[in-house]
């Protein structure tokens, strides 16, 4: 393996490396993943949570939790959003171990339910996510799937 994850709330000496890396990726600007991130630092409440995969300093891939990933259901809430391994280090088990951190994490922090909205059609699945419904993304042309994610009580 070589990598841990890392929560970001318990790492604040890289929520800087850790917005430049997610905006680098998603092209959401700098200042919306440094203000989340503080949030999350400053421990505001359990949302919002973002999650690491770090292998000797670098970011290997991550997510975030936020109320709302830019779609219409404002009532399903929390999303993972954001969820990205690095090209060079999929297919390694970096994205299904950070899902399973964070709901894991979040489950400990008293949030047992998820959503993710994504264009992808099977890859959730594999790791316990159920399509839940369609939603459309703030600024897209058609509807995206929104999967559920529900810890056993």
């Amino acid at each position: 393996m070589g990598w841990e994850i890392w929560n970001l709330r318990e790492w604040p000496d890289r929520l800087e490396q850790a917005a430049a890396w997610f905006h680098e990726k998603w092209g959401i600007p700098l200042a919306a993943y440094r203000e989340s991130m503080l949030d999350c630092v400053e421990g505001k409440g359990p949302v919002p949570q973002w999650y690491v995969a770090v292998k000797a300093g670098a970011i290997l891939g991550g997510l975030g939790v936020i109320e709302n990933d830019f779609h219409d259901r404002k009532d399903l809430t929390p999303n993972v959003c954001a969820v990205y391994v690095e090209e060079a280090h999929r297919c390694r088990g970096i994205a299904g171990a950070l899902l399973e951190h964070a709901c894991a994490d979040m489950a400990g922090l008293g949030v047992d339910t998820l959503y993710l909205l994504t264009d992808h059609t099977s890859f959730y699945e594999r790791y316990g996510w159920e399509f839940f419904c369609m939603a459309q993304g703030d600024g897209e042309a058609e509807p995206s799937r929104m999967y559920v994610r529900r810890r056993p009580k």
